[in-house]
């Protein structure tokens, strides 16, 4: 499969900032090595879009470096990133906002 875009939609893009300010919190600069490493395993997807599990519906790429999941969807030759959360939150909750997005 060749991919040729990847775009953000913008709850994802919003989990992210979320998540950089979160780690931004935690320790200065944290949160922009955050945004650095998810970004980089998001532009991953160009070629390993679609090797992931799914699980909610989408396919599930687990970040290397922080514990977050980016679940996206693949519709012809683009990844549309629905949405990046953070793993150590409740699976019920994920789960809701999974569903949430995709109505």
């Amino acid at each position: 499969m060749s991919i040729r875009e990847i775009r953000i939609l913008a709850e994802a893009a919003d989990d992210l900032d979320l998540g950089r300010a979160f780690y931004e919190k935690q320790e200065l600069r944290l949160g922009a090595y955050f945004w650095d490493s998810l970004l980089a395993d998001i532009e991953s997807l160009i070629v390993v879009a679609g090797v992931h599990n799914r699980t909610g519906g989408y396919y599930r790429l687990l970040a290397k470096r922080f514990p977050y999941a980016v679940y996206y969807q693949i519709r012809a030759d683009i990844v549309d990133v629905i949405a990046v959360l953070p793993l150590r939150r409740d699976p019920k909750w994920r789960a809701g906002v999974l569903r949430e997005r995709s109505s």
